[in-house]
Parts: C-alpha cells; sequence; structure tokens
C-alpha cells in the first residue's frame, strides 16, 4: 500500500504518464503491418516501441518511481527524435516519409510522446524535492535544556 502513497504532483505525473503512454502505443499499431512489410527494421521498432510504452503506462500506474519516470523519458524521448530523423532524412526504405511532418498518427504519436516526456520530467523534479522540511536547529536535549 505505501507505494501508492505519494506527493500529489508525482501522482498526477503518473496519471498523465500512464494515459498519454497508451495512446501513443495504440497509435503505433495501425502503421505497424505496412511497416513490417516495406520497411521490417521500423515495423519491429514500432511492435519494441508500442510494447515499450504499454510497460511504462503499467509500471506509472503500478509504481511511482524514478526509475519509471527516467525510462519514460528516455523511450518516448527517442521516439519523438526518431519521428524528427525520419521527416529531415532519408532512412533505408522510407524514404517517402521525409518531409511528411503532418501525417496525422506521426502527429499524434508526437504530441503523445511529448506529453509522456513533459510529464515525467515534472514526476522526476516532484520526486527530487524533499517532502518535509528537514529542521536545521538542534533539539533542545542536545544543548542541555
Amino acid at each position: 500500500m505505501e507505494q501508492f502513497l505519494t506527493t500529489p504532483h508525482a501522482s498526477r505525473a503518473r496519471w498523465v504518464v500512464a494515459l498519454f503512454a497508451v495512446v501513443a502505443a495504440v497509435a503505433h499499431i495501425p502503421v505497424t503491418g505496412e511497416h513490417l512489410r516495406e520497411a521490417p527494421y521500423m515495423g519491429w521498432l514500432f511492435i519494441v516501441l508500442t510494447v515499450g510504452c504499454l510497460a511504462i503506462a503499467g509500471a506509472a500506474l503500478v509504481r511511482d518511481s524514478s526509475a519509471v519516470y527516467a525510462l519514460a523519458v528516455l523511450t518516448c524521448g527517442l521516439a519523438v527524435v526518431g519521428y524528427a530523423a525520419t521527416r529531415l532524412t532519408a532512412f533505408p526504405m522510407l524514404a517517402d516519409d521525409v518531409g511528411n511532418w503532418l501525417e496525422p498518427l506521426g502527429v499524434v504519436s508526437v504530441i503523445t510522446e511529448t506529453v509522456v516526456v513533459v510529464a515525467a520530467i515534472v514526476g522526476l523534479r516532484h520526486r527530487a524535492r524533499p517532502t518535509s522540511r528537514i529542521s536545521t536547529s538542534w533539539p533542545s536535549t542536545v544543548h542541555g535544556g
């Protein structure tokens, strides 16, 4: 039960991470088959990303931890970078993606992955802050009176 006791900000971050990670995962499903046929390496990367996003969503709901937030930043951050890279540079078997910034599911993916990254950073920042103030004065018993 203790694992569910979190700071209010971190709790909100975990729900946002979970929700948007699921949406990001689902956005990749319709295009995975096409990519497996046309550019198999990208299709497999979509499968890994989909499974990873679903795992992050589940982990965020089960455990409000820095490790989950860091993994969310890494995974979804790399996905956004990958999307931009395929729009700027012709990847093998994906040359038609160059300049296609407004592909609808790509836009959904990038927006949801960016929200995951931002929410995870917020979660990390709130976890790094102390939850209570530590007294800098010595207890009266130490001073002898």
